[in-house]
């Protein structure tokens, strides 16, 4: 009797606790079902980078065996970044809880590389539907997978809404020093880039198994916001040159990023040997790559929580970035982009009107025009000879009804005398002239589309701030529509029309959230041409 009911209560603790099962190869993987979506979480795409794999490109790694995958992994290595805006609006300060720029939160470890899977419930393989893989941003610094689980499953369950359902799928790739590490030694290892080689190998185990989640491997696009966008452009580039050999995405979507102006990975030497002092590996005679990766954990991890960060007086030139390597990146990805040597493939490409606002509150001691030029020259320009940066001080004057926040005329001036010019110089420089110069660069060459929100715009002082796109959740629609047909448009709202070289037409976003209208992507035309010229020149 007692056996009986043992086995009884078996049957129904099993019965009403599995979850939705796939095979992967000759495993079975049971995930969870939570409002309407099924989550298979925490996935392993690779061995775990430690040990003598830290500073390694990722090691592929498969399931052999049966397991629960319900719950996240832990997050990569989080860059300690404070975001202290100042004291006086609360309305302001609010953007601390902005997810593109926030500390991720949760575990945190090397052991890292997983990859997550949300689809309809009652999906299975027969179904094919059309794939989101999301790059998540954190200016290369810091972000992850599991931030942004309520996104995920909120575009799933709006795909079945629309009536045309896609699977939502988020990796966790190395960021800061351990995903961009720089330097000669890097370079001559071969090792430089590892986020973009965790990217990528986590698209090829997409491409690989999403048919058995019921995804279509002949249909997936890539997506990504801040540094997550650049990600795209830069898997648009990729090892192959922009060949896209492996046929790993078809169509792209980027919010606030395109492939930017960054030189040689020997450029990030001076990042690297302040590891080395930090950490007592700059010894002489001794292999320094080799010493830092048989380092414990919490001294190489405090010694990169002291390195600078975006929140930092230097803020947009950022100490670990991807840079040209010859490997994954062959040369300077807006030279690459001038070459045509990107994925032939649909994409979106845009931004908000205001992205350099939020950088420009780490730069607020800037308020003398001897202070702008200094901080340009030095930070964004430190190759260019002083004079060839002439034309830029006209260009970005020193008047506040010129600056960002645009079209808001002397308001927003509180903070600082140059915060305005110091936000509208950094928002170009970083995202609006390499967004305008890649579409530009491959106009006439493929199918491509452009927004430009201006939503948010009398936020006080931050305008329509990066990544307050994201906030509204403005895009969604759109990318499920172009997930699923290469068009963001409907049918019923205002036509978006195709962005061209002769007919630059963006989609606008109103700052009242009224009806988007179009208009030509002409706004500040000089001004992006002599900063693009200019990163050509002197890539950072």
């Amino acid at each position: 009797m007692l056996e009986n009911l043992a086995l009884f209560a078996w049957f129904l603790g099993t019965f009403f606790t599995a979850g939705p099962t796939v095979q992967l190869n000759d495993a079975i993987i049971t995930g969870i079902d939570a409002a309407n979506v099924s989550k298979f979480l925490g996935i392993p795409y690779a061995l775990p980078p430690v040990g003598s794999l830290r500073f390694r490109k990722p090691v592929p790694f498969e399931i052999t065996s049966d397991r629960n995958v319900q719950s996240y992994g832990p997050s990569c290595p989080q860059q300690k970044v404070g975001f202290v805006p100042f004291n006086g609006s609360a309305d302001i300060s609010a953007f601390g809880n902005n997810p593109v720029l926030n500390y991720a939160p949760g575990e945190e470890s090397e052991d890292c590389l997983t990859i997550n899977v949300m689809r309809p419930l009652d999906t299975g393989p027969q179904d094919r539907y059309p794939v989101v893989v999301w790059i998540y941003g954190g200016a290369f610094q810091f972000g992850n997978a599991e931030s942004h689980d309520i996104m995920g499953a909120r575009i799933v369950k709006r795909s079945v809404a629309l009536g045309t359902p896609v699977i939502y799928v988020a990796m966790n790739y190395r960021s800061s020093a351990f995903g961009f590490l720089g330097g000669q030694q890097v370079f001559e290892e071969k090792v430089g880039n590892l986020g973009l080689w965790d990217q990528r190998l986590a698209l090829s185990w997409v491409k690989r198994h999403i048919e058995s989640f019921g995804g279509n491997s002949s249909q997936i696009m890539i997506w990504g916001i801040s540094s997550g966008a650049i990600s795209v452009a830069l898997q648009m580039i990729g090892p192959d040159s922009g060949e896209n050999k492996e046929d790993l995405f078809h169509s792209a979507f980027m919010q606030s990023g395109a492939t930017i102006p960054i030189g040689h990975i020997t450029e990030g030497q001076k990042h690297y040997d302040f590891l080395l002092k930090e950490t007592g590996c700059a010894k002489p005679g001794i292999d320094t790559l080799n010493c830092l990766r048989i380092l414990d954990y919490p001294i190489l991890k405090a010694a990169v929580d002291k390195s600078p960060s975006v929140s930092d007086y230097t803020s947009l030139n950022l100490a670990w970035v991807p840079r040209a390597d010859g490997e994954f990146l062959k040369d300077n990805p807006q030279r690459m982009t001038q070459r045509g040597l990107v994925a032939k493939v649909p994409f979106v490409s845009g931004g908000v009107d205001d992205e350099g606002t939020v950088f420009g509150l780490s730069s607020r001691s800037v308020t003398t025009e001897e202070d702008f030029r200094q901080y340009v020259h030095e930070i964004f320009a430190p190759k260019a000879p002083i004079e060839e940066l002439d034309p830029l001080w006209t260009l970005y004057p020193s008047i506040p009804s010129e600056g960002s926040p645009f079209d808001t005329g002397n308001n927003n001036t509180f903070l600082s005398p140059q915060f305005k010019r110091m936000s509208a110089f950094q928002g170009d420089v970083v995202f609006q002239a390499p967004i305008r110069f890649f579409l530009q660069s491959l106009s006439g060459r493929q199918k491509m589309w452009s927004f430009l929100s201006k939503q948010l715009k009398y936020l006080p002082a931050l305008g329509s701030f990066h990544g307050s796109d994201f906030l509204l959740t403005l895009m969604e629609d759109y990318l499920i529509r172009f997930a699923v047909r290469h068009d963001p448009n409907n049918g019923t709202e205002p036509v978006w029309p195709e962005y061209t070289r002769e007919s630059p037409q963006r989609y606008i976003f109103p700052p009242w959230f009224g009806t988007p209208t179009v208009q030509l992507d002409t706004q500040r035309a000089d001004q992006m041409a002599f900063l693009t010229n200019l990163s050509l020149a002197y890539p950072l």
